[in-house]
């Protein structure tokens, strides 16, 4: 007799993909929302040059352009409805968790469930509105010192401002449909596809500086098994774990006696994920992008952030690393791994760690074990976002390459397969459980023969 698992196994084709009905709507609706997210980059902000923007972005550098297009799919250089991109609603996220973390009330808020969830949810969209507000001002206000605003004037700035806070609203709530009715992370996805929509362009600009002779073959060479083994690198640290052992003892129900069992607490090396490159990269990106499109008349202030806080700079990349790192540790122990929950939960199981007490004597000696791996986790995640960055400035690539666009890509294509894998594996759950409950009602009215008498 077939076991389910081997049923399951055998299953798992194009065919069991198509009749996952589910998978199949949520799918679709993913990619119309991303197209739609896509087609929105390409609709201009009304009084704009565009001649000038153009010679201004030829001009602008490589590296700011091209970090810029990284989280917003090119719409900055366009100058599109959503140029701010997902950055607001990001840097909003950050506040509002920072603040739940020191604010008694916020925190008590966040214990209460799905309500309290809703309530920081709407500070956090609050909070997007007003960053946006500020961002985009001082973008209207950056583009009309930049000479590209075709009519300046309070006209032009109010009419940047309403259509860019617009953008940025609507693809937060895109990003939220997406999670809700579609597959993966919405947020994510929308930065992923952004950074997918710019490579084909970036790939032919390399192999055309290659072909003119302005980089050698040799850093061709170099920069693709750079790429081959960052990826490999990072889909290695990604499904690393540290796992510790729990042990449950023997407990009885009833008149029954059920003998104890063991399991695995598993803990990822990484546990935070793409998000400390995210937080990170959208601090340094708003200055930044402020300082080059005003142009020559910056005052003092920016142009010392665009001279020491550019890309490739020392004060970037240790600014970087910091952020890298304290968002590591920030939302691990805040957000996605929190040892006194945790702790809590396996004391309510009967779980425990060999040879540690339940409660708090378990959740410091987590505490002390995540604490150990994150110094792996966020050296790994310093290592791929910055490596990138050196290299790139010392070969003088002529497109932007960064190591936090492939940890993104990586990371965000196989949360979404496994997502994907879920959605299958229930599915064939189902089938099974139909199977088996038509095979129960075909024999329930069969009546069983008495043996014949000799």
């Amino acid at each position: 007799m077939v076991s389910a698992v081997e049923n399951m196994a055998a299953n798992s084709s194009w065919s069991a993909f198509g009749k996952a009905t589910d998978l199949r709507h949520r799918i679709l609706f993913t990619l119309g929302l991303l197209i739609v997210y896509r087609l929105g980059t390409f609709i201009p902000v009304p009084g704009i040059d565009g001649a000038a923007l153009r010679e201004f972005m030829e001009s602008a550098g490589q590296g700011i352009g091209g970090m810029v297009s990284m989280f917003t799919g090119g719409a900055l250089g366009r100058m599109g409805i959503f140029a701010l991109g997902i950055m607001p609603y990001i840097s909003a996220s950050i506040i509002v968790q920072l603040l739940t973390s020191m604010v008694p009330s916020l925190e008590q808020l966040k214990k209460e469930g799905e309500q309290g969830r809703k309530k920081i949810n709407q500070y956090t969209r609050w909070g997007t509105v007003a960053l946006a507000t500020v961002q985009s001002y001082g973008l209207a206000v950056s583009l009309e010192a930049g000479d590209i605003a075709a009519d300046p004037g309070m006209y032009f700035r109010i009419a940047c401002m309403i259509t860019l806070v617009g953008g940025t609203m609507f693809l937060m709530w895109l990003g939220e449909q997406i999670t809700a009715r579609g597959i993966g992370n919405g947020i994510s996805l929308i930065i992923f596809v952004g950074i997918i929509a710019e490579v084909p362009a970036a790939i032919a600009q390399f192999f055309a500086s290659g072909r003119s002779g302005a980089i050698s073959p040799a850093v061709i060479v170099a920069v693709l098994i750079m790429v081959i083994a960052t990826i490999m690198f990072v889909v290695f640290m990604e499904r690393a774990l540290r796992k510790i052992h729990i042990q449950y003892p023997r407990r009885q129900v009833g008149m029954k006696v059920y003998d104890g069992g063991s399991s695995h607490l598993p803990i990822k090396v990484n546990p935070a994920g793409v998000i400390p490159a995210i937080f990170a990269s959208s601090l340094l990106l708003l200055p930044v992008t402020i300082s080059t499109f005003s142009g020559n008349s910056t005052s003092p202030v920016m142009s010392w952030l665009l001279a020491n806080f550019g890309p490739g700079q020392p004060l970037y990349l240790l600014f970087f690393i910091a952020m890298i790192v304290f968002f590591a540790y920030f939302y691990t122990f805040n957000v996605s791994f929190k040892p006194d929950d945790v702790a809590d939960n396996l004391k309510n199981q009967n779980g425990f760690v060999p040879g540690i007490r339940p409660g708090k004597r378990t959740a410091e000696y987590l505490e002390y074990v995540v604490n150990r791996v994150l110094v792996l986790g966020s050296g790994y995640l310093a290592a791929v976002c910055i490596l990138p960055e050196i290299l790139r400035g010392q070969f003088a690539i002529p497109f932007y390459f960064g190591g936090t666009s492939v940890l993104i890509v990586v990371s965000v294509t196989m949360d979404t397969i496994q997502q994907v894998q879920s959605h299958l594996l229930a599915h064939q759950y189902e089938g099974l459980l139909e199977k088996s409950q038509l095979r129960g009602k075909s024999g329930k009215g069969r009546k069983k023969r008495s043996p014949a008498r000799k």
